[in-house]
């Protein structure tokens, strides 16, 4: 049948100073004339990756002088205009009138150096820069009658000219031992510090270079790598930079003792047993942080905090000092989800995250969901579903790496293929091999009464599934990098009509790959396919066939519609699917984010895909990136949609779709 439309879901002339044909820009032993005031000629740079001061933010000041600011920028592309622009506290302040004619002096002043700064950040050291108050200069000797004077007439016009002068480029470039003054052989390539005789001399770049050189000599073993020096000096001669860093390496270190404050919370030698790193395993940085992102899985704890000693020990180890914090051990909760294809639903939670002290956690969940329209196998069930569930996790339990798990849940589901009311119990022991790997073994059993165009039968399902799961990406709602892949394999002792013998196995493999360091462009892609063998498919119980279509699978298909049916039409499942996916992940603003889609897939009839059939969907999607993950809302219509399927589908959750 024909399914209706989906619907939605839910200044007188001021120049820079001339500069001498061959200048130090900062480093080494600057005559103090040639400083800006507070911070060097080169420091204000630092200002453009820090917050702005907005002293004058909140309540109007009092004698406020509103003003009219127009910007000039004489040579240079449209992203050197946009910094100078960004740089002016004179544009970005405008709508906050200064107080007094001394207020707008002041900012008048601070736009001289920050634009400065703007130009050396983009490789501009010659530039030209003249702000104009009523057309006086700030430093004019009566600027202040002339800006009373001007006032009193409406808004002052104040006008910033920028001539960015020629762009210079990096010239000798020279890492170098602060102890000895020759180069370090060890050090990065310039190239991967950004550093490349002939390329633009962006400021942004030393300073990059500086934290790169720091890190690189940390994940070597050098705790105390630190810059102890730096040149950087501008040839107007040549239109060059030369730029020599001299890097203090320290000494070489081991990891040694660990101590651990504020785990009062937990049982004695919780901690210590999970740190897990020898005393006189080599130092390095990315150890502590994935000790610092192990700990921090376990629902108990808030915050790690780790600090690294001032000095070594006698033997050349480095003491390290974990201060941990306890979340608020009990929480309560409530969630919804939309789908025009797959129904609603509304969840409420109470959960405890440290249930005896050991870092236990219970979780309980009562859902009460709608199907939003007939089933098609069962026209004339209530459309209502409920589900009470119980999630106990027990850290520890042999050893550190050893975790007991348990879910238990009374049910009722409706969905096209079938209605099912079911007690569910999957209970093991999950066993971490590394940050990445883990592998679950577990107890499955099921007993359940399923209704579909058979008719009903009861089912009991004894099975022993063998889960491997490997995560390396960084974050898990919103991933950059990295890859998921997870496996299972489950023989059945009973599966319902089946008996034993059957075993089912299913894959995904996913991974993204972030194209800038700001990760404001991603690429995802994610496969996913099973099969279950070993027996006829109608010996399968209907709830553990595998069926594809919507928000989880296929978007912008009914749920379960692109599956195999039966004469009549109606959904039954198969025993086998494959499904892909590839979005292409783009952030507008730091909150805002478009993603168009490509979905494909189909479950079979027969044991393995044999890819006839296949459906496919494209779309595009919205996302609002939040604290805790990106709120997902997708528009997805089917490319190949046959006559059962609807126009297009629409899903509204948190996180990414995969």
């Amino acid at each position: 049948m024909r399914r209706p439309l989906a619907t939605l879901v839910a200044v007188a002339s001021f120049a820079v100073p001339a500069v001498p044909a061959s200048a130090q820009i900062f480093g080494g032993d600057q005559d103090a004339s040639s400083q800006e005031s507070n911070s060097g000629l080169f420091g204000p740079l630092v200002n453009l990756f820090s917050p702005r001061p907005m002293g004058d933010a909140g309540k109007p000041a009092p004698d406020a002088t509103p003003y009219k600011v127009t910007i000039e920028v004489k040579g240079g592309d449209s992203s050197l205009r946009d910094a100078v622009t960004s740089a002016s506290n004179l544009e970005s302040l405008s709508q906050r009138p200064p107080s007094g004619a001394a207020g707008l002096v002041r900012r008048a002043l601070a736009d001289r150096r920050d634009i400065n700064a703007a130009l050396y950040s983009a490789g501009y050291y010659a530039g030209d820069i003249r702000i104009t108050l009523a057309g006086s200069p700030p430093d004019a000797p009566n600027v202040f009658e002339v800006v009373e004077a001007a006032r009193r007439q409406g808004p002052v016009p104040v006008r910033v000219e920028v001539t960015p002068g020629p762009q210079f480029h990096f010239g000798r470039v020279a890492i170098l031992d602060a102890a000895t003054h020759r180069p370090l052989p060890d050090a990065p390539t310039l190239q991967r510090l950004r550093l490349v005789p002939g390329e633009p001399a962006l400021a942004t770049a030393v300073v990059n270079a500086e934290s790169a050189l720091v890190g690189h000599w940390r994940r070597a073993g050098h705790p105390f790598a630190r810059i102890a020096d730096k040149q950087v000096t501008a040839d107007h001669a040549t239109k060059s930079v030369d730029v020599s860093i001299y890097v203090s390496p320290g000494p070489v270190a081991t990891f040694g003792r660990f101590t651990v404050s504020g785990a009062d919370f937990l049982t004695p030698g919780f901690i210590e047993e999970r740190i897990e790193i020898p005393a006189g395993t080599p130092y390095s940085p990315e150890v502590l942080d994935r000790l610092r992102r192990r700990l921090l899985e376990y629902e108990a704890i808030a915050s790690v905090r780790i600090q690294e000693a001032d000095k070594l020990d006698a033997d050349g180890s480095l003491p390290i000092h974990i201060e941990v914090s306890a979340r608020k051990p009990r929480y309560v909760g409530f969630g919804a989800t939309y789908s025009s294809t797959e129904g609603s639903a509304i969840n409420a939670f109470w959960g405890h995250r440290n249930l005896f002290g050991g870092g236990e956690t219970l979780r309980l969940d009562a859902q009460v969901s709608w199907f939003g329209e007939k089933s098609e196998a069962v026209p004339d069930a209530d459309p209502f579903g409920y589900k009470l569930s119980a999630a106990f996790v027990k850290p520890g339990i042999y050893t550190a790496q050893d975790d007991l798990v348990a879910q238990a849940a009374i049910l009722r589901e409706v969905t096209n293929a079938y209605v099912r009311e079911a007690a569910t119990l999957l209970t093991g022991v999950r066993h971490r091999y590394s940050d990445q790997l883990n592998l679950q073994v577990s107890l499955d059993l099921e007993q359940s009464r399923v209704e579909d165009t058979t008719g009903t039968r009861d089912y009991t399902i004894v099975g022993i599934p063998f889960e491997l799961t490997y995560d390396s990406t960084d974050n898990k709602l919103d991933p950059s990098r990295g890859i998921r892949a997870s496996g299972v394999v489950e023989p059945f002792a009973y599966f319902g009509d089946a008996g034993a013998g059957p075993a089912m196995i299913k894959g995904s493999f996913a991974t993204y790959h972030a194209f800038d360091e700001d990760k404001r462009f991603i690429l995802a892609g994610r496969v996913s396919a099973g099969s279950i063998f070993g027996t006829d498919l109608y010996d399968v119980p209907p709830q553990r066939r595998f069926y594809v279509g919507g928000g989880g699978s296929l978007r912008g298909y009914d749920y379960q519609s692109a599956s195999p049916r039966n004469a009549e039409g109606v959904i039954i499942g198969g025993r086998s699917f494959f499904e892909a996916s590839v979005e292409a992940r783009v952030r507008v603003t730091d909150t805002i984010g478009i993603v168009p889609f490509f979905d494909m897939g189909s479950a079979f009839a027969s044991e393995w895909p044999d890819f006839d059939g296949m459906k496919y969907s494209a779309g595009v999607g919205l996302r609002y990136y939040t604290a805790i993950g990106p709120l997902r809302l997708d528009l997805a219509f089917p490319l190949n949609p046959g006559p059962e399927d609807g126009d297009f589908g629409v899903y509204v959750s948190l996180g990414q779709a995969f």
